[in-house]
């Protein structure tokens, strides 16, 4: 495969890729592998090497998966965000009607990327929403529906509407299933997003940014055996119930590192994650994290101790005093030096936009930057 690098020095660019969101502009290119080709030759006409491809859009899949329904808008078994709610009511009629005919019942969207992809001298990465099963709103996975027990518990007892908590077997096995199905694409790498969790109408963090979730049973009582108190007894950030709460998520990753270990050749497994100035949503309304661990459950030391991940970016979210070098310097700081971290930037709006971002990859010491 070719290698396409930033002018003056050996940095790896790359982006993410969403099929149905290009397919949601006026000048959408073609449905099917012609617009696949297109837009894969564009990516690699900008200078991308590796392209992050989104398998997963709304609680749905963007491949031929057994394990997820393909994404089809019409087929929603609840009112959604294109039906009613903020984006029904103030989004183009025209933009709401290329989206409700969006049907992926048939197209393989991610077999169609790495075919061509290759053919380019592209590497396909799968990116994998893996932290959600929704977006935005209103439309939650096979799973999540015929499993609300599986759900997210708040510290006050109620449910989330869609979320997934890894502290049962049964959605561990569930999640491992995907990766074993995109993997047989394959792929060149794995890149778990870890900061989408899902409906927007859940706000995962309360508001010291701390994960208002973990409150599971099995967690709760697991818990209260080990260290002889209820956790709704103790402060939401208590150190121990922190860790505790993040067990599930290190014990999911390390199934994830054995099963790329099996395939060849070298499957690159990579992961987003928050930091210390990260918000999703707005900020208005609570949306600041308190980093990886506190705020998404997270343990990144751990994983970078353990080797459980090849490479990691701190997503590119800030609130005041963030920016893409704090980000970058805090997620350094949780994995000791000893994993490679990307520089989450923004694309480029001109040459010297460009030029800063490849002087700030430079100063840093990061080898890729990942052009969101």
């Amino acid at each position: 495969a070719a290698t396409t690098r930033a002018s003056g020095g050996g940095i790896l660019l790359s982006a993410p890729l969403t099929h149905s969101d290009w397919m949601m502009h006026a000048n959408a290119p073609a449905w099917g592998s012609e617009g696949i080709r297109t837009m894969l030759q564009h990516c690699k006409d900008a200078g991308w090497k590796r392209i992050y491809w989104r398998v997963f859009d709304t609680g749905r899949a963007l491949y031929a998966s057994k394990l997820l329904e393909p994404m089809k808008h019409d087929t929603s078994p609840e009112p959604n965000c294109l039906t009613s709610g903020e984006l029904a009511s103030q989004a183009p009629a025209d933009l709401v009607a290329r989206a409700m005919k969006l049907d992926y019942q048939g197209f393989d969207t991610l077999a169609d990327a790495v075919k061509i992809g290759h053919e380019l001298g592209l590497e396909i990465h799968a990116w994998l929403t893996v932290n959600e099963d929704d977006h935005g709103w209103g439309w939650p996975s096979k799973f999540s529906r015929e499993h609300p027990e599986f759900r997210w518990v708040r510290r006050d007892g109620r449910a989330y509407r869609s979320q997934l908590s890894f502290a049962y077997p049964e959605v561990r096995t569930y999640k491992l299933g995907l990766i074993k199905e995109i993997l047989s694409y394959k792929v060149d790498g794995i890149f778990l997003d870890w900061i989408r969790t899902g409906d927007i109408r859940d706000n995962p963090q309360n508001e010291n940014g701390v994960a208002n979730y973990g409150y599971e049973k099995p967690l709760v009582e697991a818990f209260k055996t080990k260290c002889g108190v209820d956790p709704h007894d103790i402060d939401n950030g208590d150190y121990r119930w922190v860790h505790f709460r993040s067990e599930p998520i290190t014990q999911f990753m390390r199934s994830v590192r054995a099963e790329v270990k099996k395939h060849k050749p070298r499957v690159v497994l990579s992961a987003m994650v928050h930091h210390r100035w990260a918000y999703r949503g707005r900020i208005e309304e609570g949306g600041a994290i308190d980093g990886s661990l506190r705020g998404i459950l997270c343990d990144v030391r751990t994983w970078a101790r353990e080797g459980l991940v090849d490479e990691v970016v701190a997503a590119g979210y800030y609130t005041a005093g963030g920016s893409p070098e704090s980000g970058y310097r805090d997620i350094e700081e949780e994995t000791e030096g000893r994993v490679p971290l990307w520089l989450y930037c923004w694309v480029p709006q001109s040459p010297e936009e460009f030029e800063q971002d490849t002087a700030l990859a430079k100063k840093l010491g990061a080898k890729q930057i990942l052009f969101w």
